[in-house]
């Protein structure tokens, strides 16, 4: 696949990293310079990183594998649920269940039980209960949806994940980690590269810069299936 030109990652901001007093020792290999107090990623470096990731990501589609898209910070919700979407991938956009990857027969049985829920709700079986019965059961349907709504179809572990920010998803980079799962991740001047499998250097704070990034994931998806 095409892979952007460093102007076009300029103008998406994505060589904008954090405070330099934020600065991640590790994360200096990725570094170019600092301006006005932020440091500047090496966009070169970010190329370098998508030519290592994209192959991969092709790689664990052609064998059939799944790829968790994982971000559940404000400005990446919306992105990661279309991204994810648009190549037919499971996703966790809400709060992170511990154990997801570590006690992952919990998990299943949670997802069953949203989609018997969303089943009974569509088949008019809820209509026996009262009011304040039937309300009860769409309070704990919608919190199911928002923090297993993403992986329902997912009956077993990804073969790999992709998260846009591994600080606050730390969790669940370390249950990745644990499982031996493969982890494809932005990584911006703040944060340990070490960390991941697949290292992207970028910005990932910025929509722009999210949206780049995360679309083309979800494009090496859909290239690989075709």
């Amino acid at each position: 696949m095409n892979l952007p030109s460093l102007e076009d990652l300029l103008k998406q901001g994505v060589h904008f990293g954090h405070k330099t007093s934020k600065r991640y020792p590790k994360a200096s290999t990725y570094i170019h310079t600092k301006r006005n107090g932020i440091h500047i990623i090496d966009l070169q470096k970010t190329v370098e990183a998508l030519e290592k990731a994209l192959p991969f990501v092709e790689k664990v589609t052609k064998a059939g594998g799944v790829i968790l898209f994982i971000g559940s910070k404000k400005q990446a919700k919306q992105i990661v649920l279309d991204a994810a979407n648009n190549c037919s991938m499971p996703y966790i956009i809400g709060r992170w269940l511990g154990g997801t990857f570590t006690n992952f027969e919990n998990i299943v049985k949670l997802t069953r039980k949203l989609e018997k829920m969303e089943k009974d709700e569509e088949d008019g079986a809820w209509e026996i209960y009262n009011k304040k019965e039937q309300v009860t059961f769409k309070k704990e349907m919608a919190k199911l949806q928002e923090t297993v709504g993403g992986i329902k179809k997912m009956k077993k572990l990804p073969q790999a994940v992709f998260v846009v920010d591994i600080k606050k998803e730390r969790t669940a980079v370390n249950e990745a980690r644990k499982m031996n799962i493969p982890v494809i991740a932005m990584t911006d001047t703040n944060v340990n590269p070490e960390m991941v499998d697949y290292p992207i250097p970028a910005n990932d704070d910025a929509i722009k810069s999210i949206s780049v990034i995360t679309n083309l994931i979800s494009e090496a998806i859909a290239d690989a299936r075709k």
